[in-house]
């Protein structure tokens, strides 16, 4: 697929549009104004907020955002946000999130505000979750341990499904295929293709909502019986084919005063990881990594009057991944399976979470949450010692006070049980709200954060022929002291126009974070410690201007990471205590309601990454900087609609063809990852075609 022929598309149906009527641009225009003023948050909130009179600095995405962007995936949507970075590991197929310079093992990630679990330390999930499901995306910068527990170190991500509307039923679908590279055969064997199908149906205060996505990503990828040797020895370390299958259905009740419902999610994910070429056997080695998840949640909401609320969540994940291995001989076309040490794997992990939480309404200036939680991990497979559980019990307390005009102040504590490891006897935070002038707001807080080992950490030893990773039953929990604060200003409001500016900080001061430590007699062994100390710190300046049809953003942060060498002055010589990262973005969307058309440019710049390491010269400890290049990502998508319920999406993923990022580091990033390699960042360039239904009837 060409460039040329996505624009002829564009064009063709750009130009026989019919003009819209003028009540309806009126209507977007008012649409558009309303729905930027209305925004309401639920993650950390006692009840469903409106986004400017919430405590939390919290970042919203919506489903206009998501829909324009086209993204196939979370990582697409996230990728030109400030403060996110995703790393990938093109061993097993797999990407993780980096946030406010901390990698995802310290940010919770939460499905309608019940915890996702993940194999590994990578927050795979993320990219696990239908994202034709998902109504937005909610971000909280800074910890939220005193609600939500361990993982909440840095932040959360909070995921929010869609609900069923005021129709009585709604059918819709979508189609999207997407070059891979300079790859690409309309539903074939190279590019990307998604299909999905989904409906809901209310009645009397009934509803049920389904839905069934197929993504199928072919990445580099020369079928093993077609191959050449050169083409399996060139495909050896590229990007991984990876076919998902995701599943969802959600069954509800709700009236005035009383909601529940049951959702369950079921994924279905292979990723083919071919091996190189053996030269002397004519032979290869293959595997697939095959995971299976099940998220079941029931949720349900009382209102007993204006001032007492009740809520509560009850959820198991069932997570299963294999590791199937094969060897493939060219001379006879035959696959043999195989018998190395971690070849045929099956890790096991679930958990169950109950979750109770009672809002009371003392008078209009006191509020409390008193709530509960129960969390119980527990995993099996052949790498992970005996059958583990943990246990964590938790009762924790906050309270919204606005005794001041103009001030609020949310003080809240958690206290922990564990059944393995010794955690925090109470957890505090304190956040506030000022309210400077009518347009003016100011947000401070500071939280206590905590990540307690995952059963991975404590009894999961991975061994294969190249890497040996040891479980470490004696790991300490993460605890972690944050400071923020921010002040938004909305500088201007008017018909049609408004404009607005977010001055934001943070900084984290982590200790006994838990990190690889390599043997210094055995490049391959790499333990799980406890170090002493991390931190983080940074700023960031957001802008947005809406101005009838065109609505744009502009922001810079500026994240800095510890550099622990730096109190080794004595061996290395005085250096920074920090290394800094910048980061520009921006988002850029402009409608024709006349012509049913939207064009939305996102961009983001990733300034170069710096990293301290020391190296030995003729037996004499030295240090130098290490650095991972910088790099700009842009997506260009138009969507346009051809009738009431049909639209037709097409664009240009990665405008700059990115794919890999030069390293100077000797270590390497990830366990996977070897040093002063490149980095791989993305599959390059990609131009995308697609169409969505969206049909509905009262």
């Amino acid at each position: 697929m060409r460039i040329g022929l996505l624009l002829v598309i564009i064009i063709i149906f750009t130009a026989t549009a019919n003009a819209q009527k003028k009540s309806a641009v009126s209507k977007q225009k008012k649409d558009t104004v309303a729905n930027n003023l209305k925004e309401v948050v639920v993650t950390g909130e006692y009840q469903p907020q409106s986004l400017k009179n919430s405590v939390y600095r919290t970042r919203i995405i919506n489903a206009e955002r998501i829909r324009l962007k086209a993204a196939a995936n979370i990582q697409q949507v996230l990728n030109t946000e400030l403060g996110f970075r995703f790393t990938n590991d093109l061993t097993v197929g797999t990407s993780d999130v980096q946030m406010m310079g901390m990698s995802g093992r310290s940010v919770k990630i939460l499905l309608d505000g019940v915890p996702v679990i993940d194999r590994s330390d990578a927050r795979e999930s993320l990219n696990q979750i239908d994202i034709n499901t998902v109504e937005r995306i909610e971000i909280v910068e800074g910890p939220l341990s005193v609600s939500y527990g361990s993982d909440a170190l840095i932040g959360v991500i909070n995921i929010i499904t869609k609900r069923p509307g005021k129709e009585s039923l709604n059918i819709n679908a979508r189609v999207q295929e997407e070059t891979v590279g300079k790859e690409y055969s309309p539903f074939g064997k190279t590019g990307s293709h998604m299909q999905h199908i989904g409906g809901g149906w209310g009645n009397k205060g009934w509803s049920v909502l389904a839905g069934l996505t197929r993504d199928d990503f072919r990445g580099f990828h020369v079928p093993a019986i077609l191959a050449t040797p050169e083409q399996i020895v060139a495909d050896a370390n590229r990007w991984k084919p990876k076919r998902k299958w995701m599943a969802n259905g959600k069954i509800g009740y709700r009236d005035d005063n009383f909601n529940i419902w049951y959702r369950l999610d079921y994924l279905d994910e292979n990723i083919d990881n071919r091996g190189g070429y053996i030269v002397n056997a004519n032979k290869s080695i293959n595997q697939q990594y095959i995971t299976n998840r099940y998220i079941h949640q029931v949720q349900s909401e009382y209102r007993f009057n204006d001032r007492l609320f009740l809520s509560g969540s009850l959820a198991y994940n069932n997570l299963t991944r294999s590791t199937q291995t094969t060897e493939h001989d060219f001379a006879t076309g035959t696959d043999r399976i195989t018998d190395g040490q971690g070849q045929q794997d099956v890790a096991k992990f679930k958990s169950g979470a109950l979750r109770s939480t009672l809002v009371y309404k003392l008078s209009d200036q006191i509020s409390f949450q008193p709530g509960i939680e129960i969390n119980i991990d527990g995993a099996s497979g052949q790498r992970i010692k005996g059958n583990p559980t943990i246990t964590d019990y938790a009762f924790f307390i906050s309270s919204e006070l606005n005794v001041i005009r103009g001030l609020t102040l949310r003080p809240g504590f958690r206290f922990i049980k564990n059944s393995v490891y010794d955690a925090p006897p109470v957890v505090p935070s304190l956040n506030a709200k000022i309210i400077l002038t009518d347009k003016m707001d100011l947000r401070l807080g500071y939280a206590s954060g905590f990540r307690a080992p995952a059963l991975r950490e404590l009894y999961f030893d991975f061994i294969d022929a190249n890497h040996k990773i040891l479980g470490n039953e004696n790991l300490k929990a993460e605890q972690s002291n944050n400071f923020t604060a921010s002040l938004s200003l909305t500088t201007a409001e008017g018909e049609g126009f408004s404009a607005k500016t977010v001055w934001s900080g943070f900084y984290n001061n982590i200790k006994n974070q838990i990190d690889f430590l390599s043997s210094a007699t055995d490049p391959t062994l790499s333990e799980l410690i406890n170090l002493e100390r991390f931190k983080t710190t940074g700023g960031t300046l957001e802008n947005t201007l809406i101005w009838r049809n065109f609505q744009a953003t502009l922001g810079f942060s500026m994240i800095g990471t510890y550099n622990r060498l730096s109190e080794q002055a004595e061996t290395f010589g005085e250096s920074p205590e920090f290394v800094w990262s910048p980061e520009v973005n921006t988002n850029l969307t402009y409608s024709l309601p006349e012509w049913g058309t939207t064009v939305n440019l996102s961009a983001k710049f990733n300034g170069t990454r710096r990293r301290y390491e020391n190296y030995s010269d003729n037996n004499v400890q030295k240090l130098r900087l290490a650095k991972i290049g910088s790099s700009t990502f842009a997506d260009l998508m138009i969507t346009k609609r051809l009738f009431k319920s049909l639209n037709l999406n097409a664009g240009v993923n990665n405008l700059f063809n990115i794919t890999t990022l030069s390293n100077s580091a000797s270590g390497g990033t990830g366990a996977h990852n070897v040093g002063g390699q490149p980095v791989p960042a993305s599959y390059g360039r990609s131009y995308i075609v697609g169409l969505s239904y969206n049909w509905s009837k009262k």
